[in-house]
């Protein structure tokens, strides 16, 4: 089936960044085939089924590097006790409690309401990171199954950790193997699947050695946290006399297909480790804000070479809003306001997380080139100042915001028309995610 979606502000991304006016993206099935001016398009490819834009901002859909959709029933829950002083006890008072409280109904629906607010905010590709220590079997079964009734892109793997016991270690394993099986089986552009770790500091030297001897032969890398808080370094310190990208590289886990959530907490050398092993980062300046771990020294590492994009550790799924964070974060962190550019940040938000992306997929996202996926949003946006190849990263910045996303196409099948969503019912989901919460709620109460 071929798509032209007619007369909008096209702003491509890429490598070829262009702002272009009265502009025109056809695509066929799940790719983008040509870009350029309407008249020209119209002309070519006169029996392509329309979808007129009526000078909407037309781009990429947004890309999402780290998120962890269990975290969706914490909204408006209480933590027992008193409230946590530091990151570790917001893991042991909040996280795992609510993770360790999921069945695999729970699971899907914490991924359902995430994808539901991925799809309404113009996120089309997202990349997770689960747990669920009590249903760990088939877990990623039941994300899939959300992910795949949602009809967005999305990357999966188990995160194993030693803090429930050997029997929970071996099957999160189980579950990082098999699923990552499945897929090679049977390939879905829309899924993607890489072996997942927590962190150094729960992750044992038999357990690390362990999950690498299980990888070998899937061609996959891992996804764990680094030195979220100051308590992995010194975690790692005492157990293994180094720091954790030191004994992450010595043990084999970064490289081109590793993706690490955060990295606060590195040091030069561990950034030059980091560079070296071409491991990628992902920034979540939401999450480390509100859990006060610490600000990533985001620009030292682009600037040695680092891939490093964007993810949002499980808040919303307005990207825009994590772009807004950085962009605000650094500045008044560095007390700069030269710090953290627009441009850069489209860098990593576009360039970036397309790079991250293809560890999971094969063809290009959060660009609107030939060959790249047909993952395509279109926003309410009338600039009132010109908007120009010059500029567009500060419109993007100062005026627009994912609650503008009036469409969002992923891989060329339209999920959401007009702000009315096309694949999955959110009254519906709602509804019954509203049902589950209390539940999980009151077994957490029960920890």
């Amino acid at each position: 089936m071929s798509t032209l979606i007619t007369n909008g502000t096209v702003l491509t991304f890429g490598d070829d960044k262009r702002v272009l006016p009265y502009g025109a993206v056809y695509y066929e099935g799940d790719t983008i085939v040509e870009v350029g001016r309407t008249a020209d398009l119209e002309q070519k490819y006169p029996t392509a089924e329309r979808i007129e834009a009526r000078g909407k901002i037309v781009m990429p859909g947004m890309v999402c590097a780290h998120t962890h959709f269990y975290g969706g029933f914490a909204r408006g829950m209480a933590i027992p006790g008193q409230p946590p002083k530091n990151f570790m006890q917001v893991l042991e008072q909040l996280w795992w409690k609510v993770d360790r409280a999921l069945t695999l109904e729970d699971s899907k629906y914490t991924a359902l309401v995430a994808l539901v607010d991925a799809i309404r905010h113009g996120t089309t590709t997202v990349i997770d990171h689960h747990a669920s220590p009590t249903h760990i079997d088939g877990s990623l079964d039941a994300l899939a199954e959300a992910a795949t009734d949602s009809g967005l892109r999305v990357g999966l793997c188990y995160e194993v950790t030693d803090r429930n016991g050997p029997q929970g270690t071996q099957a999160g394993i189980d579950e990082n193997v098999r699923f990552i099986k499945k897929l090679r089986a049977n390939p879905n552009p829309k899924l993607g699947a890489s072996f997942g770790l927590h962190a150094s500091f729960t992750v044992g030297e038999q357990t690390l050695q362990a999950c690498l001897d299980a990888s070998r032969g899937l061609d996959t890398g891992f996804h764990i946290h680094v030195a979220e808080d100051k308590a992995d370094q010194l975690d790692s310190l005492q157990k293994y006399n180094k720091r954790v990208g030191e004994r992450l590289e010595d043990e084999g886990v970064l490289g081109p297909k590793t993706l690490v959530a955060h990295a606060i907490h590195v040091d030069a050398f561990e950034m030059q480790i980091l560079k070296q092993s071409q491991t990628k980062i992902s920034h979540q300046p939401r999450s480390n804000m509100n859990n006060a771990v610490g600000v990533a020294q985001i620009e030292t590492m682009l600037d040695k070479g680092i891939t490093v994009g964007l993810g949002n550790d499980g808040f919303s799924n307005n990207m825009f809003t994590e772009i807004h964070t950085a962009y605000l974060l650094h500045k008044s962190y560095q007390e700069d306001p030269r710090a953290m550019p627009g441009d850069r940040l489209m860098e990593m938000a576009f360039n970036n997380n397309a790079i991250i992306a293809e560890i999971f997929f094969p063809k290009q996202v959060a660009s609107l080139i030939p060959g790249a996926y047909a993952d395509i949003i279109m926003l309410d946006y009338l600039p009132y100042t010109p908007l120009t190849d010059g500029n567009y990263p500060w419109h993007l910045i100062f005026g627009m915001d994912g609650s503008r996303v009036t469409h969002t196409i992923c891989g060329g099948q339209l999920l959401m028309k007009d702000r009315q969503l096309l694949t999955l019912d959110e009254a519906k989901i709602a509804a019954h995610a509203k049902e589950l919460a209390p539940k999980i709620w009151k077994r957490v109460d029960g920890m």
